[in-house]
């Protein structure tokens, strides 16, 4: 999509009709002006503000973004304004890593993503919807993008107004997701995400909240049974290896 011809961090808000009240009025979000060129990001993404003035997710739990001796997956928000959020995202891949902001946990139900794909050692930003483990790309209100790559480390920040339609009380309650991808520089195609971090529905204005990878506490379950069946197995066949000692000495004794 061709660059707007307006500069970043241009808003818009949408004028009042005679029967908003002043309450109402104040309270009134602005949307932002749709830019997705990509300037080089200067700063590494990295953990500063965490827990005070951003919240942050990441996995392995608290690595360092900006360190180059660790591999982690990180993604923070910082509200700004309204439903307005400042994002930071940094993983290592090949092809593309992805934010994507859904006001529940089952991710994927047409829920907005934000993309920023290697494109020949530059950062190419979409903004697209995910549907089914599918990326359609759409024109969302997203600007101030700013991205640099590394080798397969991909890092981007960029402004996004989010629209979570949700009946919660909270209209910046929200679960994050990182997600990695393959990307094709001559078509354009974006692969299907292999999702790498996934929190829990919490509030996105709240930078003092905790928030963890619910995909790694997943997995601990889950592998926690094999270890029943292992002992069960092995345990099998000490008793078989028992009988058979035991019908060998009984028939020896009747010889």
């Amino acid at each position: 999509m061709p660059p707007h011809s307006m500069t970043t961090n241009i808003m818009t808000t949408a004028p009042a009709t005679a029967t908003t009240t002043a309450a109402v009025a104040t309270t009134t979000n602005t949307t932002l002006i749709t830019n997705t060129t990509v300037i080089a990001l200067e700063t590494p993404v990295g953990r500063t503000g965490c827990g005070t003035q951003q919240i942050c997710g990441s996995e392995p739990s608290d690595c360092d973004p900006s360190s180059s001796s660790s591999s982690c997956f990180f993604v923070s928000a910082k509200q700004t304004d309204g439903q307005n959020f400042e994002f930071s995202i940094s993983g290592e891949s090949s092809g593309y890593i992805a934010a994507t902001v859904s006001a529940d946990t089952t991710v994927g139900g047409n829920d907005t993503t934000y993309i920023c794909a290697n494109n020949n050692g530059k950062v190419k930003f979409f903004s697209a919807l995910l549907d089914n483990d599918k990326l359609t790309v759409t024109e969302l209100p997203v600007n101030s993008v700013q991205g640099r790559v590394d080798g397969n480390l991909i890092q981007c920040t960029f402004v996004a107004t989010l629209d979570l339609t949700t009946t919660r009380a909270a209209a910046t309650s929200a679960s994050l997701s990182l997600s990695t991808g393959t990307f094709d520089s001559t078509s354009g195609s974006l692969g299907t995400p292999d999702t790498k971090f996934r929190s829990g529905v919490v509030d996105l204005s709240d930078s003092t909240a905790t928030i963890s990878n619910e995909l790694t506490t997943t997995n601990a379950t889950t592998t926690a049974t094999p270890a029943v069946t292992g002992h069960a197995t092995t345990f099998q066949q000490s008793l078989v290896q028992v009988l058979l000692i035991s019908m060998g000495v009984f028939t020896m004794a009747l010889v």
